[in-house]
């Protein structure tokens, strides 16, 4: 019988290292793929430390006016963690790779987490297509410098693209080796800048000004928190892999904290020695006019020409490392909703050679594809003019998807509090809930805060449609799904019903298939018994 033989054959699956599912191994991702070292190394390479001091912080610096930037960081840092406070704890009852709509959806209901998938998928979509274009920039830059060659900064993008998109195929344990020693090195290579700016500071000198709260006076604070919070992001991807790492209960919820911890020490630090390197009152004219170009024209003063094109090559290196880590998530967003019915069937089916999500890799990269060709065919500027790789697709789509995550952040937070109250266990995890609360307020404030400074963002006024169109990507993703997740429960209250619950719709199901045969079982041995009296 089909009952009892199911167990036998998953028990044969996973002997011989195929999927261990409970229906099909093309509806579940390969488990025991991932430790501390590996899920850590993932998740910390979206986070690009190299982009972030080379391409994010002078943009705050410069566009939005934050010398306190250093103090951002300590600020999200503590907020961040938290958050992680009740994220790391919903991680130990939920498994799941669609991570922040299944903790919407358990703890706030099946509408809240339709709503919440679009949005992710939107937000991370955004996230990873808007690095193409800095990526694109700077090794257009780099062939003209070294090779002579005057190429446009989308063809590069679109190599890049392409080859992500046959990455994607592979298994997540090569990704995260080679996402783990781009990042070692980057790092490394930060961290010799940070000393090399404290030996040779500026005209000011060695000054801790940055630090000070009157420092973060600016017309730029709201974007400049929400392009900070992106240099973040990573951190709260851990759970996304839990059905692929072993002990999720434990590794999950390490990574996440040590993933804050560190990226909050060494934003901070490198931040605060780009001021130490050109002076507090220096920072924001030189990040205005040199943008990307001022890290590594502080290297090349102090640390020579050599280092400064081995970091040249580390900054494409590392942001190739995040698109692939972002890939690798939104790819996982679009197979955990295909599995629960939110998306069709076929995104809810791996690879069976890789056990990659196929499908939801393809997505990701028809959608970079096609993002990359709208802003070539709309740049009218020379090549070597960073206005539509950098100043539009990087820092635009950047921001969009950080403002999408930030709104994640904040609903995931509240739908801790409520999933702990509704199982009666908000006592025992009081402190846990505190945290949460306070977390979701402080992401909900910064989310105001983002959309009243958009137009800062792209350098127009307040009455500049860009300034609520880019946020309203965000909007519109997320009603469009609240009104599909309606839809669902009045037309398909099965699939309603699964939202949220991943692999584990499958397990109840089989359970239901099995009492159902059962039962069948009984009532035609009780007719025959019946026929014979």
């Amino acid at each position: 019988m089909s009952s009892a033989s199911s167990p036998a054959r998953a028990s044969t699956s996973s002997e011989a290292g195929e999927i261990n599912t409970y229906k099909g191994q093309e509806r579940a991702l390969r488990a025991d793929r991932l430790g501390t070292a590996g899920l850590l190394l993932s998740v910390l390479a979206a986070s690009a430390p190299l982009m972030v001091v080379a391409g994010v912080m002078p943009t705050v610096f410069g566009v939005m006016g934050i010398v306190g930037q250093p103090l951002l960081y300590v600020i999200l840092g503590v907020v961040l963690i938290l958050f992680s406070v009740g994220y790391a704890e919903m991680s130990r009852h939920v498994h799941n790779a669609g991570a922040f709509y299944a903790y919407i959806a358990r703890g706030l209901g099946s509408t809240a987490g339709a709503g919440a998938s679009l949005t992710a998928l939107v937000a991370y979509s955004a996230m990873q297509v808007g690095i193409y274009g800095i990526l694109g920039f700077e090794v257009s830059g780099l062939l003209a410098a070294h090779l002579d060659l005057t190429v446009a900064w989308w063809v590069p993008a679109l190599a890049v693209a392409l080859a992500v998109a046959v990455l994607g195929w592979l298994k997540i344990d090569l990704n995260a080796k080679v996402l783990g020693v781009l990042l070692v090195i980057e790092c490394a290579l930060v961290v010799i800048f940070d000393v090399a700016a404290v030996a040779e500071p500026g005209s000011a000198g060695i000054s801790f000004s940055a630090f000070n709260p009157e420092a973060l006076s600016g017309a730029g604070l709201g974007t400049a928190l929400c392009f900070c919070i992106a240099a973040f992001t990573g951190f709260e991807q851990s759970p996304v892999y839990a059905e692929e790492t072993s002990r999720p209960n434990v590794v999950v919820s390490r990574v996440m904290f040590l993933a804050v911890g560190f990226v909050a020490l060494f934003l901070a630090v490198g931040s605060w020695a780009l001021t130490v390197a050109t002076g507090p009152g220096a920072i924001t004219a030189q990040a205005g006019e040199q943008g990307p170009g001022l890290l590594f024209s502080l290297t090349e003063a102090r640390l020579g020409g050599t280092f400064t094109d081995v970091l040249h090559v580390l900054f494409v290196t590392g942001m190739f490392a995040a698109l692939l880590s972002f890939h690798n998530v939104v790819a996982r967003y679009a197979f955990a909703m295909g599995r629960e019915g939110l998306l069709p069937a076929a995104f809810g089916r791996t690879n069976k050679t890789s056990g990659a999500p196929a499908t939801g890799s393809l997505l990701q990269s028809a959608v970079s594809v096609l993002t990359i060709a709208a802003f070539a065919v709309t740049d009218d500027k020379p090549a070597g003019d960073p206005t539509a790789p950098v100043l539009r697709l990087f820092t635009w789509m950047g921001n969009v998807g950080a403002f999408g995550v930030i709104l994640l952040m904040a609903a995931a937070s509240f739908a801790v509090i409520a999933f702990f109250w509704r199982r009666g266990a908000a006592g025992a995890q009081m402190w846990r809930l505190i945290a949460s609360g306070l977390a979701g307020i402080a992401l909900l404030a910064i989310a105001v805060y983002t959309v009243k400074d958009f137009g800062v963002l792209i350098g127009a006024g307040p009455d500049s449609s860009l300034s609520w169109i880019l946020p309203g990507i965000i909007g519109v993703a997320l009603v469009v799904g609240l009104v599909y997740g309606a839809v669902l429960k009045s037309a398909r209250p099965e699939v309603h019903a699964r939202i949220g619950l991943g692999n584990e719709a499958f397990r109840l199901e089989r359970a239901a298939e099995s009492e159902s045969e059962s039962g069948s079982e009984s009532g035609s041995e009780s007719g025959s018994v019946n026929s014979g009296v």
